[in-house]
């Protein structure tokens, strides 16, 4: 890995771990916004048959890539592996290619892993109202919910955000086997097993006309669905 991070800031401390799939039409535009604030940005593509790769380096990302489709946590657990290669790394953020999660919140979550005693800050969609996800959504989220305090005693408000911010402790002991979305399910079971200091942050989730025209929200409901039940 090339030498970098000569500054001491937060943000030329901190990796976002991308997983990337089929996200051509949006991902330039995301990688371009976040790398004014977090200057080391890694994708993993997941097997993509459009033009994902291109677009994520034309926009400054390293790119890593998956010969086929592996899932969303197979991505994660190897942009960490990547990430923590870096020795002057000090955090890490699992961050959507999608457009859906803002760069200020993940500056304030790791602003507060800087600040505070904390090995994860779980970014949380229902801490305020900003945040508007659909009925059947919110259902299935609530019951992640409800399952995950009983299973774990992780208590947690939003069980399956995918916008977490993780010191180089937590990034290194979290073990992610579940390849696809049961991977959400299993970090949570993960804090509580390996006693991680943990807090949300309130964050603002865009579902965006992209997102939607994909129908990303009703699978990912259906997804966690299977996550709890059928794993």
């Amino acid at each position: 890995m090339k030498e970098h991070l000569i500054s001491t800031s937060i943000e030329s401390r901190t990796w976002l771990i991308v997983p990337l799939y089929n996200e051509a039409t949006v991902v330039r535009s995301v990688i371009a916004e976040a790398i004014k604030t977090f200057p080391h940005i890694v994708c993993v593509d997941d097997g993509s048959t459009d033009d994902s790769v291109r677009e994520a380096a034309a926009a400054g990302a390293v790119v890593v890539r998956h010969p086929i489709n592996l899932g969303q946590g197979a991505a994660l657990r190897t942009g960490l592996d990547f990430a923590l290669r870096d020795p002057h790394a000090d955090y890490f953020v699992t961050f959507d290619s999608d457009g859906q999660h803002q760069v200020s919140d993940a500056l304030a979550m790791v602003q507060r892993l800087e600040d505070e005693p904390l090995d994860i800050v779980v970014g949380s969609r229902f801490l305020d109202d900003r945040t508007q996800p659909g009925r059947v959504k919110k259902l299935v989220l609530k019951l992640a919910i409800f399952f995950e305090r009983v299973s774990t005693g992780v208590r947690l408000t939003d069980a399956h955000n995918g916008l977490r911010a993780l010191n180089r402790h937590a990034a290194s002991v979290i073990q992610i086997e579940q390849n696809r979305m049961a991977h959400a399910s299993e970090i949570v079971f993960e804090i509580g097993r390996k006693n991680l200091r943990y807090a949300e942050q309130s964050v603002h989730v865009i579902y965006t006309d992209y997102s939607r025209s994909k129908g990303q929200s009703i699978w990912n409901s259906i997804n966690i669905l299977n996550d709890l039940f059928i794993k």
